[in-house]
């Protein structure tokens, strides 16, 4: 056998032999051990059962992990499932704080093909996971039954995730073991929607380097639009460069909407060819080691707005910094979709809008005005929050107010992602991407 094919079998079985290495960039254990910790002392003596997500049916998706899960966890693959048994009070003492992994049974055939796999027999699975206990999924059964058997307490006080069919299966099952009816179950995201709302240093840094990412793409985009060219060539080029950039995915459906597809607020068809005097909103960003970006721009196709596109512009923008201006940390709100509280932004770019600026029949801009002003930044795209959202320290959000004006075929939309300081001031993550107008064309031009 020839030495080549020796080192390229040698090759294969070493890759086959040991966990796949991951792209995403992690925080520490510890990070992720303080979450579940906090997690704990909000269940009321009472237990938190968390599944990994599903793999996608599609085979051209790539996998990505449950939010909350991997918020908890920082484990990335599919089939794991986590136990958080917060300080229970137990026949007159008080049973410790207890966290466990579950891990599948590893199936050697598949690792052929996907690579092989930590299960709980792994040596060193618990300081690979950081999680204090490592079992087989096939213990969760037991271990949930002796736990609600020896406090009956807990059946009345089980969070987990809604609507998950491995969470109602093994729920159900618990009570077919016991002999009762299943246990009310409560909505674990309401106790992890308020830890995620503020980010730690690790997470910020992460929201950075996809708002990074997200704004080469932009870059990239405002060098490449011309008459033309289709919309999807752009969402492609813009994908390419995340991919450059170390980016796992986009963080939603890239859409560049140009005439009057700028008016669809998600308008993601992308099939249009891009003509002579249209404008275009290309909203599309990407997440970083699973940490989202959202941003939007405007753009002439032809590189130079018209005086009613400028105008337009101007307005949208001019409300994006009315809503900055008007921020106090602490005292105004995100997300007031029907304006109804004086302190949020929302009325502020709001007002901004509705007085500056007619349609062609004389009326105020502020009816074309069609969604909220902004929402939670984190794991998720639209990380969960409770609307309208008050702003604190450690808080990243998008501000984007949009003017839509389907008979004259304008739409304007300006997003940008802000971090709350710890001294409570506004910090633009998308700071060195091109804002105004004049900058905008600059961009287009630039060699």
């Amino acid at each position: 056998m020839k030495l080549s094919r020796l080192v390229a079998l040698f090759l294969l079985a070493s890759l086959t032999a040991m966990p796949t290495l991951e792209a995403v960039e992690k925080q520490s254990t510890a990070e992720y051990r303080a979450r579940r910790v906090a997690l704990s002392a909000a269940l009321h003596e009472g237990v938190a059962v968390l599944f990994a997500g599903e793999e996608p049916v599609l085979d051209f998706m790539a996998y990505r992990q449950d939010a909350d899960f991997y918020y908890l966890t920082g484990w990335n693959e599919p089939g794991a499932a986590l136990l958080v048994v917060g300080p229970i009070t137990e026949k007159g003492r008080e049973a410790p704080y207890r966290e466990i992994l579950f891990l599948p049974t590893r199936d050697l055939r598949t690792e052929k093909y996907t690579g092989a796999k930590l299960d709980a027999l792994s040596p060193g699975v618990a300081r690979s996971t950081g999680v204090d206990e490592v079992q087989d999924m096939t213990t969760f059964p037991v271990v949930l039954n002796k736990l609600i058997a020896s406090n009956r307490r807990i059946a009345r006080s089980l969070w987990t995730q809604p609507g998950v069919k491995q969470a109602e299966a093994l729920v159900g099952f618990t009570a077919a073991t016991l002999g009762v009816d299943a246990p009310l179950t409560r909505d674990v995201t309401t106790l992890t929607m308020p830890l995620r709302e503020v980010k730690d240093a690790g997470e910020v840094e992460l929201l950075k380097k996809a708002s990074a990412a997200s704004i080469a793409a932009q870059r990239v985009m405002m060098q490449s639009i011309k008459p033309g060219i289709t919309e999807r060539v752009i969402a492609g080029k813009m994908t390419e460069s995340w991919y450059e950039q170390g980016c796992e995915r986009p963080s939603y459906a890239p859409i560049v909407g140009s005439g009057v597809n700028a008016t669809t607020l998600h308008y993601s068809d992308n099939a249009r060819t891009m003509e002579e005097g249209d404008i275009v909103v290309v909203d599309a960003a990407c997440e970083y080691s699973m940490y989202a970006s959202d941003i939007t721009r405007t753009v002439p196709v032809n590189g130079h707005f018209s005086a009613r596109q400028r105008e337009i512009y101007d307005i949208v923008l001019g409300a994006q910094k009315a809503a900055f201006d008007s921020f106090v940390a602490g005292k105004s709100k995100i997300n007031d979709v029907y304006r109804k509280d004086s302190d949020s932004l929302d009325n502020a770019a709001y007002n901004y809008i509705n007085t500056h600026g007619k349609n062609l029949h004389g009326e105020a801009l502020g009816k074309y005005w069609l969604h909220g002003l902004g929402h939670m930044v984190g794991i998720d795209v639209h990380d969960p929050a409770e609307y309208p959202a008050l702003l604190k320290p450690g808080m990243v959000f998008t501000i984007e107010p949009g003017v839509y004006i389907p008979e004259e075929k304008i739409g304007v939309r300006i997003e940008c992602v802000f971090l709350v300081g710890a001294d409570g001031k506004l910090i633009d993550l998308t700071a060195a991407l091109p804002h105004t107008a004049d900058e905008v064309e600059a961009a287009m031009h630039a060699k």
